[in-house]
């Protein structure tokens, strides 16, 4: 019996926005998250609006090292048409404004909020009962107690730790072998597949800046 061959998948572009940014394709591997009936694979790491529009990502991580403002979780919901979980808090911010913050990118419309390592318990118990959307919780190493962040609200680990990140997911993945883990994968295809055999279900990746994109079209436009 001849193998049966693969489906051809239709591809629909238009004249000019044929060119996007697209995700490794080793992400694909992943099992993903499903969340509000909608499965959620990889998460590109960015706040630039020209690159969220114009990637292939599943949803948008939308995590920054300022000081949480409305006016920007607005914008960047509204000009995405994928989901966007939108940074709260947790390091410099903390208490009642991070409850305040998560519920206004709840009423927003952002898939889920994410918290900063350094939040408290008692921070991240507020903010879970204070929202229906998924609470993300940033683990950065081992000494952060999982089990407490689960019990505190935590529906979803986001692990960030650097080179290390592999290792660390691992860990948290044979003591919780049920909880839905994010994690950073790098730029590499060896350690997005080495993350996503460790048991990150879903993965963060930061994209190339528009600056560096933009000098390759440049350079493209000078050898043609």
């Amino acid at each position: 019996m001849e193998q049966q061959s693969k489906k051809q998948i239709p591809l629909v572009e238009s004249r000019l926005r044929h060119h996007i940014l697209e995700m490794p394709k080793e992400i694909l591997k992943a099992s993903g998250i499903v969340i509000f009936g909608r499965r959620i694979k990889s998460l590109v790491f960015t706040t630039d609006l020209a690159i969220i529009k114009n990637c292939d990502a599943d949803a948008v991580f939308a995590v920054y090292p300022f000081t949480p403002q409305q006016s920007i979780s607005d914008a960047i919901i509204k000009a995405s048409y994928i989901p966007v979980f939108c940074g709260v808090g947790g390091g410099t911010t903390q208490g009642v404004r991070t409850i305040s913050l998560a519920k206004d990118v709840e009423s927003q419309g952002a898939m889920g909020v994410v918290l900063n390592a350094p939040v408290s318990d008692i921070n991240l118990l507020a903010v879970s009962r204070a929202v229906d959307i998924p609470t993300i919780i940033t683990v950065t190493d081992e000494k952060t107690n999982v089990a407490s962040r689960i019990e505190c609200g935590a529906s979803i680990l986001n692990v960030a730790a650097a080179e290390r990140t592999p290792e660390l997911v691992a860990r948290i993945r044979s003591q919780f072998p049920d909880i839905p883990i994010i994690a950073t994968g790098g730029n590499k295809p060896d350690t997005i597949l080495a993350t996503i055999d460790a048991g990150a279900n879903a993965i963060t990746y930061t994209p190339p800046t528009t600056q560096e994109m933009f000098k390759a079209m440049m350079q493209h436009y000078r050898e043609g």
